[in-house]
């Protein structure tokens, strides 16, 4: 579901996703107000109940600046989900209600909040601990590094919930899961956007009183089960940082079509000038070309490259933001094949913002190939619904160079990935 949140009108809001905790609660919630009133800010604590029979709801609104919710929907996820939508902090500390997150921790994160967008309390770091029966330990520690290195996050600690959040990055998320997955899947989303996270080193110590809501085998068991689902989210095309890891693929054809592609355009782009790349996406092109300005339609993508490019746009390749002859340099990957182009109007536009004798350089795949012909009917069988089903212009060879010629350009270079996708380096007549 898309997140939608509240104004911002505090500083932090802490949110206990909590069913039976009530004892427990008692405890916890006067030591997490003194613990708050601490750090000088203005703050708000709510408890997400999860229908509980054993007097929760009393317990919570005896204490003053705590907001008893009640959700209907089953599932840790579901209780954060309302939490995030209910808060009105700045920032979003997410603690379970069982003790084990004891509350003077609470200003380590607070601390912590400029060093990233996302603060885990982690057990797995250096300086971190867990007290718990070694099963227990050693199950959690391979459900995180199998996670970990499947959905490629670099983090240590996935199934942490005593975290804290800049509440701005749950923004247009659409998180799907209701249980404990969600723990996964924010980091998933937020990491796909370029958000940073951090861990801080915690000693874990098992709950108190009460029993656990998170059986370890049943817990391990959901994990597993939901992998392939969350898997496929992060390997999917759509999702924006795609075109980035395909670099690194471990699939070899997909490996070597990004690095070849990579290698033609930076050699057909000139050094060190004003360049613009269109439809950047989250290209490691762009990237390796820090002086570039990136444009792109979609803002996740444009999010992302933020870690190494601070020139972006959001904006439409038909109608692009800038005045004309701006650039020396605009290039443009595996893009004009998606656009209708009966009449040119995309080249003509990516020909107004190049300045006079610029160099313009043009990806798409080639049509009169073989090999590409192949290669689309391949990747349609074993990804439907991807890529190729949007090309609505076969370029060739042919054809794109009449195309630019027609403009007036003169044809520099021309280069294969793989003798089916063609780059095309094209300069703007002098006049």
């Amino acid at each position: 579901m898309k997140v939608r949140t509240k104004r911002d009108t505090l500083d932090l809001s802490v949110i206990i996703a909590s069913l039976n905790e009530a004892p427990n609660l008692y405890r916890l919630l006067p030591q997490l107000r003194e613990a708050l009133e601490g750090l000088g800010v203005s703050w708000e604590i709510l408890v997400v109940d999860g229908n509980s029979t054993d007097g929760t709801q009393k317990v919570v609104e005896d204490v003053c600046g705590a907001r008893y919710l009640r959700e209907t929907t089953p599932g840790y996820g579901a209780a954060i989900l309302r939490g995030v939508a209910e808060a009105r902090g700045a920032y979003i500390q997410t603690m379970d209600a069982d003790l084990s997150h004891p509350a003077e921790f609470v200003e380590q994160l607070w601390a912590a909040r400029d060093a990233a967008d996302i603060i885990i309390a982690s057990r797995y770091v250096p300086g971190g601990h867990a007290e718990q029966p070694w099963f227990r330990s050693q199950l959690s520690r391979l459900l995180n590094r199998f996670f970990a290195k499947g959905l490629s996050i670099e983090v240590k600690d996935l199934s942490s919930g005593f975290r804290l959040y800049r509440k701005s990055i749950f923004a247009g998320m659409d998180l799907q899961f209701t249980n404990f997955v969600i723990l996964v899947e924010i980091l998933l989303q937020a990491c796909a956007k370029g958000h940073h996270v951090a861990e801080v080193p915690f000693h874990y110590q098992p709950r108190r009183s009460g029993s656990s809501k998170a059986r370890i085998l049943r817990f391990g068991l959901d994990y597993l089960r939901l992998f392939y689902r969350v898997w496929k989210m992060r390997n999917s095309v759509e999702f924006p940082d795609y075109d980035w890891r395909a670099y690194d693929s471990r699939i070899w054809l997909q490996r070597y079509w990004q690095r070849t592609r990579h290698e033609i355009v930076l050699r057909f782009t000139p050094p060190f000038v004003p360049t613009c790349d269109v439809g950047c996406g989250s290209s490691r092109i762009l990237a390796d070309l820090p002086h570039a300005v990136g444009l792109d339609l979609r803002h996740d993508k444009l999010a992302f490259m933020r870690k190494t490019n601070d020139r972006l746009v959001q904006g439409d390749g038909m109608t692009l933001p800038f005045q004309d002859a701006t650039f020396e340099c605009v290039i443009c990957s595996e893009v004009i094949e998606h656009i209708p182009e009966e009449d040119g109007r995309m080249i003509d536009e990516l020909t107004r913002v190049l300045k006079p004798g610029g160099a313009l350089v043009l990806g798409t795949p080639d049509y009169d190939t073989w090999s590409w012909c192949i290669l689309e009917w391949l990747y349609g069988k074993l990804a439907p619904g991807a890529y190729a089903d949007e090309h609505v212009t076969h370029y060739t060879y042919r054809t794109l160079r009449e195309a630019l010629v027609q403009r007036g350009y003169e044809i520099a270079a021309h280069d294969y990935v793989g003798g089916g996708e063609l780059i095309m380096k094209a300069l703007k007549p002098n006049r």
